[in-house]
């Protein structure tokens, strides 16, 4: 597998799941400052011009969820999604949350083009962002995580998702001290190998 990634974006919860699942996979990167992404050459892998981008065997998938769901249908034995439908739904939960909502929120404050035309615009969203990625970081810290993890003491692909959120969040202007929950979510995730090996190889 090969997978297409930028550093410190959202991409890299992908290989942080790999690297849980112990998949092999060959990371490529893609330099946006250089506008890779936009690239026809990268258009042909990706047409939306983002990552991840995972090429396996039968094709190319996209979507941070969708590759996750296949490395935890291609890796049982990693229980990255539970086998109980509850557990299973709340690990969903928490990251058609994490993608619809903070991702989101977070993106306003560069990606305002997606939203408005105005410029003065971009700049009223990105002002906003240190409000509604400190409101997310509320939720978080008292509904989506149930533990040390979102489901408790085990590793989910909601904890893969939400790392790299969280590595966010200081620029975001998040005062994190304000979460104790998350902040020792994310000592928990630094001490797992899977974040240690993304890190070795630059990608955080």
């Amino acid at each position: 597998m090969q997978l297409y990634y930028a550093p410190h974006t959202i991409s890299i919860a992908v290989a942080i799941a790999l690297e849980e699942a112990e998949l092999e996979y060959e990371p490529v990167k893609v330099d946006f400052a250089r506008k890779e992404q936009a690239t026809p050459a990268y258009q042909q892998i990706n047409p939306k011009g983002r990552v991840p981008a995972l090429v396996v065997d039968g094709g190319i998938l996209t979507e941070t969820g969708a590759l996750l769901e296949f490395i935890a249908d291609r890796a049982e034995h990693a229980q990255l999604r539970p086998s109980d439908p509850v557990l299973a739904a709340r690990t969903r939960e928490v990251m058609f949350y994490l993608a619809s909502t903070m991702h989101v929120n977070h993106a306003h404050k560069m990606r305002g083009a997606r939203w408005a035309s105005n410029p003065e615009s971009f700049k009223d969203m990105a002002r906003k962002v240190p409000e509604t990625m400190t409101a997310s970081c509320d939720y978080i810290s008292n509904w989506g995580l149930r533990g040390p993890f979102v489901l408790g003491d085990t590793v989910c692909l909601a904890d893969c998702y939400l790392f790299v959120i969280c590595t966010w969040l200081e620029g975001d202007g998040v005062d994190v001290a304000r979460f104790p929950k998350i902040a020792a979510f994310m000592a928990a995730m630094e001490a797992r190998d899977s974040v240690k090996a993304v890190r070795a190889r630059n990608m955080l």
